[in-house]
């Protein structure tokens, strides 16, 4: 705003900035400044009109009517609140209000002297017009010089005692105005702006309240070199999620710290304040629009429902939990077996939705007898099954663990579900499941075939619905947090492969489309979630150290270890040997899948579950191979030669095979390992 600073000894302008911290002008003392002003003005204004000889006029008079002025200036400045301002944040406003105010004074006494010649009324009453010209030009210089005074010794004083960072604002609209005056009205900003970027031709080349507002063409390196711009905050709200993260990059990828306002029902209290700007999130650089729900057809499937949520305390379990709460439903029936995690959501939920009827149980969905007395006790109509193990490589380690939670606890759920007449049975999926390279994917395929299965038998009432989708930013144990704790420590952030990409969906972006897609489900379908383009973990990892406001390889850096066990490049929504279906909803598909299981084998896949500890690593991963023919290990096992034992009992099918030409196969495998 102002382009220069006071040059006064460093210790003069820590004490005058301490002294404008502590002090302000009270609010009784502006407003006896400004009358006072008015009063003596007055005087000023008869003194010149008459050229300084007080001979040529009554003082008796002059002082009578400077009272009079006195009074009316009062009277609308007690109307308008003129005083109540802090006079060193005074705005273009505030000037307004104190124009307003001397406007009306002067207009009152003009009428009043006008009336008062034409009836005659006493001379005090009858005041010049010359002198009220003048005096109203007068005071509203001298009011209007010493609140600007004031503002600029306070900006002068406060910009030059401290280094601030320089910042660009996108956007000059209103809400870069605001954000503008905020700012440079906080004494304890750390922000000095030095422009505007702005789309509008008509605003660019210009300035507004002495910024001047830019192109945002011009914004390179050069530039913000030139310039020593560190920061950019983005204030427009109007704009689509697309465009605002194709800016965001660009001005990540420049070095700026990209910060952000929050949407106007955000602000406390209906006023932006400076402590409010943020560091942009990093779903901002996804760019996707929100989703639209179908509020309606939600609303109906859940209304007077109790509704059982397994696995309630986790990432995806938990936003589902918090979802759910906003719909009139008869009863929650949380289950997890984590004891931390469940006291957690408990406060929360009973702090954030306390009209909610809850009921939390500490439970392992692998206890059929524990989990049988909860269907016992609430009857849900509605189940979400979020209970599973989720990390590969821990898995790999443990594919026991991974068999017994994942298997087991859907098989013993889904039958539940069946047994006391449950409506509407939702499984939580992961795109790992297709053509899984790791254990966890194939736990969660034969996840998905249990589910089919289900939803097929002749007397099933159940609609039994699964739903596939990607990584979620910021789940307990993912890349994000990983990475914002290895750039809080300095670095190195760990990447397993320069070319490794995965799928990106915020978690409540996902847990929407969970009961879109839960209300949408007939029972048999697997929903494949748009989960966008793939994002490279190295981009992911660039992206993240420079929106901490660090330059990657130069502050932070990033080194790649390998691909750890049953990880793969990429990872897929859609098996080979799949395809999709639209839905009503365009980022919902519908998975056609051909694998299904038959009794036989869901018989042998439950008899496997109760004796898996009876199997060494290797033979139970070889057995989960049969069951998922699309399942290629990558932790070095299946480079058993062809004259192992494992291999002469139990034959190999071929990819293009039915399962139910290897029931015999898996049968005698069953047997020859004693299960």
């Amino acid at each position: 705003m102002f382009a220069f600073s006071i040059k006064l000894p460093e210790h003069i302008q820590q004490k005058l900035k301490r002294l404008y911290q502590r002090y302000s002008i009270p609010r009784w003392m502006v407003f006896a400044i400004d009358n006072l002003a008015v009063f003596f003005m007055f005087w000023f204004a008869y003194l010149l009109r008459f050229n300084f000889v007080v001979e040529d006029f009554s003082p008796v008079i002059a002082l009578y009517q400077s009272i009079i002025a006195f009074g009316m200036y009062v009277i609308f400045s007690l109307i308008f609140r003129s005083y109540s301002g802090l006079i060193r944040h005074t705005t273009v406003t505030d000037l307004f209000i104190l124009f307003m105010a001397t406007t009306c004074s002067f207009t009152v006494l003009f009428g009043l002297s006008l009336i008062g010649r034409i009836l005659h009324w006493n001379q005090v009453l009858i005041i010049p017009f010359s002198i009220l010209i003048i005096h109203y030009v007068v005071i509203n210089v001298i009011l209007f010089f010493l609140r600007i005074s004031i503002k600029i010794f306070y900006y002068a004083i406060t910009s030059s005692v401290d280094k601030k960072k320089k910042v660009l604002i996108y956007g000059a609209g209103a809400t870069g105005i605001i954000a503008k005056r905020v700012i440079q009205s906080d004494v304890k900003s750390d922000y000095q702006i030095s422009g505007f970027l702005d789309d509008g031709k008509r605003l660019q080349g210009k300035k507004i309240t002495g910024i001047p507002v830019y192109n945002p063409k011009i914004l390179d390196r050069e530039f913000l070199q030139k310039n020593n711009i560190e920061s950019m905050i983005f204030a427009i709200k109007d704009i689509s999620s697309p465009e605002k993260s194709r800016i965001i990059r660009s001005a990540v990828d420049q070095g700026l710290e990209v910060l952000d306002i929050p949407s106007v029902d955000h602000w406390l209290n209906g006023q932006f304040q400076i402590s409010q700007i943020r560091k942009v999130k990093l779903e901002d650089l996804l760019g996707r629009d929100p989703i639209q729900l179908n509020i309606k057809r939600i609303g109906i499937g859940l209304i007077d429902k109790t509704v059982l949520v397994t696995g309630a305390a986790g990432s995806i379990g938990s936003e589902i939990v918090r979802q759910l709460a906003k719909f009139p439903i008869k009863k929650l029936v949380l289950v997890d077996q984590a004891e931390t995690p469940v006291f957690h959501l408990d406060m929360e939920i009973r702090e954030k939705y306390p009209d909610v009827p809850v009921r939390l149980y500490l439970a392992d969905v692998t206890h059929s007898g524990k989990m049988e007395s909860i269907m016992q006790e609430c009857m849900p109509e509605i189940v979400f099954h979020a209970a599973a193990y989720k990390h590969v490589p821990l898995m790999e380690e443990n594919p026991h663990e991974s068999i017994r939670i994942n298997v087991e606890g859907t098989s013993i759920i889904a039958n539940l579900a069946m047994k006391y007449g449950v409506r509407k049975f939702v499984l939580i999926s992961t795109d790992k499941a297709v053509n899984p390279s790791n254990i966890m994917g194939a736990s969660k395929r034969i996840c998905e075939m249990i589910v089919q299965y289900k939803s097929q038998q002749e007397h099933n009432r159940t609609q039994f619905v699964t739903t596939r989708f990607g990584n979620v930013l910021g789940s307990n144990g993912s890349v994000i947090p990983l990475f914002a704790k290895q750039i809080e420590r300095g670095g190195p952030v760990t990447v397993t492969h320069p070319e490794i990409t995965r799928y990106f969906m915020t978690i409540p972006e996902a847990c929407q489309l969970v009961l879109e897609a839960g209300f949408m489900g007939k029972g048999g379908e697997i929903f494949v979630f748009d989960m966008g383009e793939p994002v490279k973990i190295a981009d992911l990892a660039n992206q993240m150290i420079r929106l901490s406001g660090l330059e990657p390889g130069k502050d932070i850096k990033i080194e790649y270890i390998g691909l750890r066990p049953g990880e793969k490049l990429y990872e897929e929504l859609i098996a080979d040997k799949e395809n999709t279906l639209p839905t009503h909803h365009p980022k919902i598909k519908i998975a056609s899948s051909e694998t299904c299981l038959t009794k036989e084998l869901m018989e042998i896949i439950d008899e496997f579950v109760q004796n898996i500890y009876a199997l060494p690593k290797d033979k139970l991963i070889k057995f989960c191979k049969k069951i998922v023919p699309e399942y290629t290990c990558t932790n070095g096992i299946e480079a058993v030669g062809k004259n192992d034992t494992i291999e002469s009992e139990v034959h190999e099918i071929d990819d293009g095979d039915s399962l139910n030409h290897s029931v015999e196969a898996i049968k005698k495998f069953i047997n020859t390992n004693k299960l």
